[in-house]
């Protein structure tokens, strides 16, 4: 199931993440129901990082960018202890 969560979003193309989105929802329900139903009806939502440009992409699927920003002084501050 991860590496099929994987495939939409980080699909080159939208359509393609649609195809690996439509395949997740076909394959999915029967172990994981709830999971499909939720990403059935948060569809348009979940695919709009394809809609901005593709150069923006790599940006938009990081997971925490203000995290990773700061990273370098939690790595210094835990050193200083």
């Amino acid at each position: 199931a991860k590496r099929a969560l994987q495939e939409i979003w980080m699909a080159e193309t939208k359509a393609a993440a649609e195809l690996a989105f439509d395949a997740f929802i076909e394959s999915y329900p029967p172990k994981y129901a709830k999971a499909a139903d939720c990403l059935s009806k948060d569809r348009d939502t979940l695919l709009a990082l394809y809609d901005f440009p593709a150069e923006h992409w790599k940006h938009l699927r990081t997971i925490n960018p203000i995290e990773s920003t700061f990273a370098t002084v939690r790595h210094r501050t835990i050193r200083s202890k």
